[in-house]
């Protein structure tokens, strides 16, 4: 009776497939978002409701990011996310960078306003506006200042966490004395994002300068981390931007040195956003489902109890609890699945989509055996583990998991990075997805001409690269540097 209850109530789950990487890698990647119910489309076209799972990791970005950059000085506010538009026509490279994208308000209260008002793209103008009536002396300085925010951008082709109109994101905004201040400040900031991406996200992220063309509307100088994803494409996880005193010119941002000297100070931003669920989510998944690193995870196991009848149930469930109990004290997040209307392997199924690092099987012969089976979502290995160690025994396979996702993405990194010296194998390189290392002359056209013939960009000029004398992929220019190409998000 008990197993024909547990069948009628099972007919009505119906399973979401999930598309091989294999057989179309886009579509794989959106079902992964449908299955790990981590976020769908909005009834307002190009925005999307970002669901618990999905937020989940958000929030744990927030946790850790928000506590570097304290421990940086960096502290947080809030502006307004309405910026008026004579603000953005003060930086005319700002507003040219950005105008395709622009929201609008042009009507509110029931009439027509004396001047539109833009929704916010980023912060730049409506901040140093601010920051100009904070700013008096060279005391006055650093100012380092970050928001959690929502911004708006008109994007044509969306797709969820990678473009949508509105997206969340962190945006810092500092305030120095001098570009070297400013500078080396950017980079630290780089740097955050660096080891957030190694040591959370387990990606192997590469760090260097933007191009021209590349980068930030309005800056100096951008740095960026590129991300490689599984097909081989490029995925700008985070950026930082050496403003100059462009915008302090713009929006007269000044400030009396040690010499009571009027002058313009230095500026930089950086941010990070939640496309880099999407990063997460492409960079290590599999055909089953999503996989979450463990740093990332808002759980650390589920535990599923297995049983036949009532007496079973409470059994095992007695002995569930306890095991729940004890893995909480030991400082582990842990979830019990009770719910009756799924077989044990459809609970399986369902955490497996939802990329929780592992699961712990739990029935009636293992309780007997002082033993649960512990089961890895990024290998699905097996391994029967003692109860009287099995705190510890989950702890370090939460550290092997972790690795192994950076290995792995690692690995995929270094194999599908080609360095290259002839156009033929250029483009057979960026046709085969790579990230390619190739010579460029540095002229802004012949960027843009190879990339309207491969679709390839310049991701970044790496720190790690060293100078060497050879001739540019495209025109055989003399160059004395490779730089990173790769097909992007």
């Amino acid at each position: 009776m008990f197993q024909q209850e547990q069948e009628k109530k099972e007919d009505k789950n119906i399973e979401k497939k999930i598309t091989p990487r294999a057989e179309n890698y886009s579509q794989w990647y959106l079902d992964i978002i449908d299955a790990a119910e981590l976020a769908e489309h909005s009834p307002v076209k190009g925005c999307m409701v970002i669901k618990p799972n999905g937020y989940a990791i958000w929030e744990k970005t927030q946790e850790v990011l928000n506590g570097w950059f304290k421990e940086k000085g960096v502290r947080n506010a809030y502006f307004p996310m309405f910026i008026p538009e004579r603000f953005l026509e003060r930086e005319k490279a700002h507003v040219e960078g950005f105008s395709p994208e622009v929201a609008v308000v042009t009507h509110a209260g029931g009439k027509k306003l004396d001047e539109p008002l833009i929704v916010r793209p980023t912060s730049e103008t409506i901040m140093y506006e601010v920051f100009s009536t904070w700013i008096h002396s060279y005391r006055d300085l650093p100012l380092l200042i970050n928001q959690w925010a929502n911004v708006v951008r008109w994007e044509m082709r969306p797709r969820l966490f990678l473009r949508t109109v509105e997206f969340l994101w962190q945006e810092g905004h500092t305030v120095h004395a001098t570009h070297d201040e400013a500078d080396k400040f950017a980079r630290e900031m780089l740097d955050v994002y660096v080891r957030f991406a190694r040591e959370y996200m387990a990606l192997p992220v590469l760090a260097g300068v933007k191009s021209e063309s590349e980068k930030f509307a309005g800056a100096l100088r951008t740095y960026s981390t590129e991300a490689m994803m599984q097909d081989g494409k490029a995925l700008q996880f985070a950026t930082s931007h050496n403003l100059g005193d462009n915008f302090a010119k713009s929006f007269n941002v000044k400030f009396l040195d040690e010499n009571n000297k009027d002058v313009f100070a230095w500026q930089t931003s950086w941010g990070l956003s939640t496309r880099t669920i999407g990063a997460l989510v492409m960079a290590h998944s599999d055909d089953v489902g999503l996989i979450i690193p463990p740093k990332m995870c808002y759980l650390n196991f589920v535990l599923i109890p297995i049983f036949k009848n009532e007496e079973e149930k409470e059994h095992v469930l007695r002995k569930a609890n306890e095991i729940v109990d004890g893995a909480k004290k030991f400082g582990l997040s842990v979830h019990l699945d009770e719910r009756d209307n799924m077989r044990p392997g459809e609970k399986f199924f369902y955490w497996e989509k939802c990329g929780i690092p592992m699961r712990i099987e739990l029935g009636p012969k293992d309780i007997a055996k002082g033993q649960v089976i512990l089961v890895r979502r990024d290998t699905s290995e097996k391994t029967p583990v003692g109860l009287v160690d099995l705190n510890e025994t989950i702890k370090e396979m939460l550290i092997a998991i972790q690795q192994n996702l950076y290995d792995r993405a690692e690995n995929l990194l270094k194999s599908r990075t080609k360095t290259v010296d002839l156009w033929v194998d250029f483009e057979k390189a960026i046709e085969g997805g790579n990230f390619v290392l190739a010579h460029f002359c540095g002229d802004a056209n012949v960027e843009k001409e190879i990339k309207d013939k491969t679709g390839a960009t310049i991701r970044c000029i790496s720190f790690d690269t060293v100078e060497e004398k050879g001739k540019c992929i495209y025109t055989g220019k003399s160059s004395n540097k490779r730089v990173i190409f790769a097909k992007a998000y």
